[in-house]
């Protein structure tokens, strides 16, 4: 049986540290969010008088999709269901940025009947629409069948505008969850480098991700502030008071910091 030097066991402590709180943060900010859209979806289903609804974000840089959310009898099941490059509706209205209903998929050589299958639900109409946040398309949003027994009514050109404005609001929290998701996947990378958590590496990883700018300006003020704040008590406090600082400039105004670095 090997024995773990106190050096090395110190190092694997302070990685798993770093990774558990990396992932509580990661959690506190993701799940609220991921229970915001799933109400979205229930009320905007209602409303539609659609039986399922679902919200597919993409999956790696390939233009795959994956399901972030879904409300209906087999929203469990999708949850472990992708959809490749370029296949279904779904795929077609992510790479083309438009709009799209079916009245009958089986008339429709786009559908991916790859879903139907893996869950047992039989899809005859769908609606889907685009997640744009500030220019870029980051997902999709689908309205699968109507409620009842078909013949189903079709969907109108007015529930393709309802549809796009309760995308708008759904594109901002899967936005939001992108961003926190971040934090996770800097957790992983901490956890899995041998060597110790370095400032210059962590950013340059972070230039390289992809996703909006705004999204990688946020982590990287994330990591410089975590490094300062890792350098001792003195660093610690020289950092909340030159943000605060710059909170009162800025005529910000809040009764709790989240910047609560103690």
């Amino acid at each position: 049986m090997l024995l773990m030097s106190d050096e090395s066991e110190g190092v694997l402590t302070e990685k798993l540290q770093r990774l558990i709180e990396t992932i509580d943060i990661a959690n506190v900010l993701t799940d609220p969010l991921t229970r915001a859209i799933k109400d979205l979806l229930t009320v905007t289903a209602a409303d539609l008088e659609s039986d399922e609804a679902s919200v597919l974000i993409r999956d790696g840089d390939e233009g795959d999709l994956r399901f972030l959310c879904a409300i209906g009898k087999v929203a469990e099941q999708l949850m472990d269901v992708k959809v490749p490059a370029g296949k279904g509706i779904a795929g077609f209205v992510l790479s083309s940025g438009q709009p799209m209903v079916v009245s009958n998929v089986e008339e429709d050589s786009a559908f991916y009947a790859e879903i139907d299958k893996a869950t047992g639900y039989s899809t005859e109409m769908v609606l889907a629409t685009p997640l744009r946040y500030e220019g870029e398309i980051t997902g999709v949003l689908e309205y699968i069948n109507r409620k009842g027994a078909p013949p189903y009514k079709p969907f109108s050109p007015d529930d393709m505008d309802r549809a796009a404005r309760f995308a708008d609001a759904i594109a901002s929290l899967v936005h939001a969850y992108g961003s926190a998701k971040l934090f996770r996947d800097l957790g992983e990378r901490i956890v899995n480098d041998e060597d110790s958590f370095n400032i210059d590496d962590v950013r340059d990883w972070l230039a390289g991700f992809r996703g909006g700018a705004e999204h990688r300006e946020m982590m990287d003020l994330a990591v410089i502030v975590r490094e300062i704040a890792g350098r001792g008590e003195d660093e610690r406090h020289l950092c909340r008071e030159v943000l605060e600082s710059l909170l009162k400039y800025t005529g910000a105004r809040t009764e709790t910091s989240f910047l609560g670095i103690q």
